[in-house]
């Protein structure tokens, strides 16, 4: 079906009539519905100017039959009449251009056709699918691919070679003097291609990037395998500094002079969107930018300009550029109402695009929400919601919203992908299976799925059939590093310690990474072990074997000597700081937060006043917090955030977090002199309202309510459900700052384990000289533990996981602790 722009002119009767004829005419066999052979006539009799291929058919049938599946005959006959009202509705076609080149008879302007106009709207108030303007023409969005847009007929100044968007009803050319300007600029670009094909500066795909882009998931869920290809893919394909390149340039200017010198400002400003609608699709990202500037400065309100602008900026990576400018499209469509109603779903769906490719996850979860509430038949919406959902850590929710995705597009090979990995991470493992096995039978290049069912089956000890699948990746994507270092530890699972070595060592080689190095360093050391085996039994791998003792059985020489289920507590607070990067976070910017923070005082079920904020504007205060790390690892942070903190201080699922109360949660974690942490704790505190004209002294039930959800998060399996009890919570009484540290030091009660992670933090680069520990074979790193009868030593986390060789079983070990040699 041809795409054009004058399908505004039409009233509302004459166009479903203008439609009903056509509809008869291709309906050969008079079963009230076009199948394929049917549908594919039409499509080449309204384009007779366009020479299809059979695939090309074959793809733009494709793309309607499954949009507009609901308006399948279910006898089998094909596409209903009102389907292809619909489809002329969404723009995918113009009514009078097909109904000319047809040659049918003058519909009169009193013809109407009530029954179809009113019951098709009645019937499916919502589009089967995004609208055309925000699925079937825009390629140059960062998209995985809205559809197949038909090719446009030629109007007078078009030509068969037209872009298909460059007809459509609703954001198509509306001025002949934009015709010109279009045929001009593809020569140009033709020229340009044939000339730098020609010197071998690009492939002669036409930009089409790297080949197998599509053997992983579309952008929506950042995964460690994911960013550096989706860069890639998006980067320009054009040699930018080539002499040919800058005599574009300089042709092309000329073109925006013409445009500029338009009888119009409504006429420049079309000028301007065509040129860089075609600089788009040909993906020279930043000219088209150029274009789209001059057109919001042309006309400021309209969303158009300023949402293919942020297309353009992320096709550059310009992600945060991005982001600003879909804010700006963002408001002019809501001050548009309805005539953007439209593009508004699409406009939320790349600004989250846009906002994960900063690591802003719970930002990014809105707007995909939104998206899927303007639009509830937005399978893409809906997988991208239900992706970072998962990279938040809210598996439940994420399964639900992949789940819905594939109900409105079953074939959608990266939202079964993504739900496997859902499913993985609940422990619902059989089911995972299927999904990654149904990703891969619908793309059976599709990297992430055999990635992610390699990693499902080395969890589960299937290290033949990991070691597999992480080949088939690399056979794939040769310089994947992590499937290299997976297929390392699978192997090393086998016991095929030479060929993990190879392995590890190819690793090594593509990514330089030291956790590498480390890796290989310490399976030379196992196989030195093996040929020399130490006293005792070991596994055949170098390890010893060793057995579990009760915690009873550890007893300390001295006080200093810490207990063993304090390190393993303070070991777990340690490695959540790690992930997070808290510790690098100084404490003193969360005082500077607080003061310069506007938050409007809400009040909770309970009537508790309270500076609460939504986790997306949370997590807008952790990116200043933590804006020296990349995008991907604050997401990994955030995610960490969300499933350790947030979950306890948004227990009912609100949505909201008390702001005062999550910063003295993370005050004990960040960087900086313990006491000066602990001032910020009480000052966290002091901060919301419930405090406020308190002459510096807080509520004892607010510091035992504090003091209760710190345990929670840090240390859950200490009974602190108990706590409030055990020691009072309504206890209207003040405490003052020297109070409040005594409740905090509490051992048993507090937090009195913060010197114990403290001293951790101390002792992370100490070595122990040429000490190794009896089990792991690590060097040690941090305390040593030695046991004073029998002079093994352990690492901090063997200690902590009460593991002793299986060659000395005592009643009891006594450990003494060593901070360094």
């Amino acid at each position: 079906m041809a795409l054009s722009a004058s399908a505004a002119s039409t009233g509302r009767g004459s166009r479903a009539e203008k439609v009903r004829r056509i509809f008869e005419r291709f309906d050969t066999n008079g079963d009230g519905g076009l199948d394929r052979n049917e549908m594919a006539a039409l499509v080449v009799a309204v384009n007779p100017r366009v020479k299809f291929s059979e695939d090309q058919i074959s793809a733009i049938l494709d793309e309607v039959f499954r949009t507009y599946a609901e308006f399948i005959l279910p006898d089998g006959s094909g596409l209903s009449l009102s389907g292809l009202l619909r489809t002329y509705n969404d723009g995918a076609g113009d009514v009078d251009r097909d109904f000319v080149a047809l040659s049918l008879p003058t519909v009169h302007s009193d013809a109407s056709s009530p029954d179809i106009a009113a019951g098709d709207a009645a019937a499916h108030s919502s589009p089967p699918s995004a609208s055309a303007a925000s699925l079937l023409d825009d390629h140059a969005m960062p998209l995985g691919g809205g559809g197949v847009p038909t090719p446009a007929t030629a109007s007078s100044r078009a030509t068969a070679a037209a872009p298909a968007w460059a007809g459509s009803p609703n954001h198509g050319i509306a001025f002949d003097s934009s015709w010109g300007l279009l045929d001009d600029l593809e020569i140009l670009v033709k020229r340009l291609r044939s000339k730098q094909v020609r010197k071998g500066s690009i492939d002669g795909s036409g930009g089409a990037g790297n080949s197998n882009f599509d053997s992983f998931s579309e952008a929506g869920w950042s995964r460690e395998i994911s960013g550096a290809a989706d860069s890639a893919s998006t980067s320009a394909p054009w040699d930018e500094t080539s002499r040919d390149y800058l005599t574009f340039v300089k042709e092309l200017a000329v073109l925006r002079t013409r445009a500029d010198a338009s009888r119009s400002r409504e006429e420049a400003f079309d000028n301007h969107m065509i040129i860089g609608r075609a600089l788009s699709e040909h993906r020279l990202f930043r000219d088209a930018l150029a274009s789209f500037r001059r057109a919001c400065e042309l006309q400021p309100t309209d969303v158009r300009p300023h949402f293919r602008a942020g297309n353009c900026l992320y096709g550059l990576g310009r992600y945060a550029e991005a982001k600003e400018e879909y804010l700006l499209a963002l408001e002019a469509a809501e001050a548009g109402g309805s005539q953007s109603a439209d593009i508004l779903p699409q406009i939320h769906v790349n600004l989250g695009i846009a906002m994960e490719a900063e690591g802003m996850v719970l930002g990014a979860c809105e707007h995909y929400r939104e998206a899927a509430i303007l639009c509830p038949s937005h399978a893409r919406a809906l997988k991208l919601l239900g992706s970072a959902l998962f990279g938040v850590g809210e598996y439940r929710a994420a399964e639900k919203a992949l789940e819905e995705a594939i109900f409105l597009k079953e074939d959608y090979a990266d939202a079964h992908c993504d739900l496997g990995s859902a499913l993985h991470a609940v422990g619902e493992d059989d089911r995972a299976i299927q999904e990654f096995q149904t990703a891969i039978d619908l793309k059976p290049g599709h990297v992430d799925a055999l990635y992610n069912l390699g990693g499902l089956n080395m969890d589960a000890g299937r290290f033949v059939r990991a070691a597999e699948m992480y080949t088939r990746v690399l056979s794939i994507r040769p310089n994947h590093w992590r499937a290299q270092l997976n297929k390392a530890v699978a192997l090393l699972g086998q016991g095929e310690s030479e060929e993990a070595k190879k392995a590890l060592k190819e690793a090594f080689k593509m990514t330089q990474r030291v956790e590498v190095y480390d890796a290989i360093s310490h399976l030379k050391t196992l196989q030195k072990k093996k040929l020399k085996p130490s006293k005792g039994k070991n596994d055949g791998q170098g390890e010893q074997t060793y057995v579990i003792v009760e915690a009873s059985k550890f007893k300390r020489v001295g006080r200093k000597t810490t207990l063993r289920q304090d390190l393993a507590n303070a070991l777990d607070i340690r490695a959540f700081e790690r992930m997070t990067k808290l510790g690098h976070c100084d404490v003193e910017l969360l005082r500077k937060e607080m003061n310069e923070t506007d938050v409007p005082v809400s009040y909770s079920g309970t009537g508790i006043p309270e500076k609460s904020i939504r986790k997306a504007a949370l997590e807008v205060i952790l990116r200043r917090l933590l804006s020296f790390l990349k995008p991907d690892t604050f997401q990994g942070a955030i995610k960490a955030i969300n499933e350790r903190i947030l979950s306890v201080l948004d227990a009912p699922g609100s949505g909201r977090v008390d702001l005062g109360m999550f910063f003295a949660i993370i005050a004990p974690i960040c960087s900086g002199p313990v006491d000066r942490r602990k001032r910020i704790v009480f000052d966290a505190l002091l901060w919301r309202p419930a405090s406020e004209g308190s002459n510096g002294q807080i509520r004892r039930s607010d510091a035992l309510t504090y003091v209760k959800l710190l345990r929670a998060v840090y240390i859950p399996t200490h009974g602190a459900s108990d706590m409030l009890e055990m020691h009072g919570e309504s206890d209207p009484t003040m405490v003052s700052y020297t109070e409040f540290l005594e409740m905090f030091n509490d051992p048993d009660w507090g937090f009195g384990i913060l010197s114990t992670l403290v001293k951790l933090e101390e002792s992370d680069h100490i070595r122990h000289g040429s000490h190794t520990c009896s089990i792991c074979r690590y060097p040690i790193i941090g305390s040593r533990f030695k046991e004073t009868k029998h002079s093994f030593s352990l690492c901090n986390r063997c200690y902590s996981e009460g593991k002793v060789p299986s060659a000395f079983k005592l009643e009891e070990y006594r450990f003494k602790e060593y901070a360094m040699v």
